[in-house]
């Protein structure tokens, strides 16, 4: 598990990174960069160049890591798993963040993918038929904790640093928003407990679209209700405080909606998901950063903004983009190859747009 101590003396290890490029999240500084483990084929190849590449990250100044157990057919959380045990980088240095939500299926895509579910999860009475949206998710505490010891048994670990639910908008296409709410703070109660246990560090919700939208659009979900549920679930837990401490969300500079749509409600108005979750204390880390690869375009970023960011290549300033937004600790960037870790790390030695340049961009 990332420590206090390894995690500053990680820091300390790289000076030529720019004054910001580390962040606090909790007790530990982590790198405004990281490694995003989605993309690619459920493959050996794929498997050698994601490990290739997250040894190469961790051993040059990247010490965050996101995986989810559905990701290439849990193929990526075992390669993440074996590429930290790999690397010069102590354990204690690195944050690995993973997601539960989505039924995982085994190494590749079954022939009959619903004989699978049903033979691994609904017979064996881990999620029950009217648990599943859309036939493949599920936020029920039962279905977490199995996904969770998967999911350590896949990294290998002892204990996971940050644990995601993942997508719990998913949801709301066959439970009314009150419902999700009420599963949440079930599902948060027992990673509460998991947390006491040793098992998980901190926990959170990686998101796709819930907290960029309006309040009335059929995907939203409140973000301060999700807090008052974990802040609940704490209380039932028995623990001192609640261990929710994070939330992930897209954001780059076509999906700019999680500084820009205000649909969270606090005593001061309406706040957008970056500007709430910073106010309350929570860290924020993008995914898309990028946009999956298609602001590597030059021509991708408008070229009044692109003047304001700091880059040799239309990648690294997409980056910087990112990871300018006002309460963004770590913008996620998915790093395949070494030849992707060495561009998108140096992206790390320039300086992000200050926050007054960065709210011009949106005049």
């Amino acid at each position: 598990m990332a420590t206090s101590t390894a995690t500053w003396a990680y820091r300390d290890e790289f000076p030529s990174f720019a004054r910001t490029y580390f962040r606090r999240f909790s007790d530990c500084v982590v790198s405004s960069i990281g490694v995003g483990t989605y993309l690619g084929e459920p493959t050996d190849s794929v498997d050698s160049a994601y490990h290739d590449a997250i040894v190469r990250a961790l051993d040059h100044g990247v010490n965050v890591v996101d995986t989810a157990i559905n990701y290439r057919h849990q193929r990526s959380e075992r390669v993440v798993g074996r590429a930290v045990r790999d690397a010069e980088t102590d354990r204690e240095s690195v944050l690995v963040a993973t997601k539960g939500g989505f039924v995982p299926f085994e190494e590749s895509r079954p022939d009959d993918p619903r004989g699978y579910i049903e033979r691994e999860y609904l017979d064996t009475g881990i999620v029950d038929p009217e648990e599943l949206a859309r036939g493949v998710h599920c936020i029920h505490p039962r279905f977490i904790d199995d996904q969770l010891d998967r999911s350590l048994d896949n990294l290998a670990f002892d204990a996971i640093d940050l644990y995601y639910v993942h997508n719990p908008e998913t949801q709301l296409q066959t439970n009314t928003q009150k419902a999700v709410y009420d599963q949440l703070e079930e599902t948060f109660t027992r990673l509460e407990e998991r947390a006491l246990a040793g098992d998980v560090r901190h926990y959170g919700l990686a998101t796709w679209e819930c907290f960029r939208v309006p309040s009335d659009h059929d995907s939203y979900l409140s973000l301060p209700e999700v807090v008052e549920r974990a802040r609940a679930a704490s209380e039932r837990a028995g623990t001192d405080a609640t261990h929710f401490r994070a939330i992930q969300l897209p954001f780059n500079v076509h999906m700019a909606d999680a500084f820009t749509v205000e649909s969270h409600e606090s005593s001061e108005g309406q706040k957008s998901a970056l500007q709430f979750a910073h106010d309350a204390g929570l860290s924020a880390f993008t995914s898309a950063s990028i946009g999956q690869g298609d602001l590597a375009r030059n021509d991708a970023i408008p070229d009044a903004v692109a003047a304001k960011l700091n880059g040799d290549s239309a990648t690294q300033r997409a980056i910087n983009f990112a990871r300018s937004a006002p309460g963004v600790t770590t913008s996620l960037v998915g790093m395949g190859t070494t030849k992707h870790v060495d561009e998108n790390v140096a992206a790390g030695t320039f300086e992000p747009m200050g926050a007054q340049a960065f709210d011009a961009t949106f005049e």
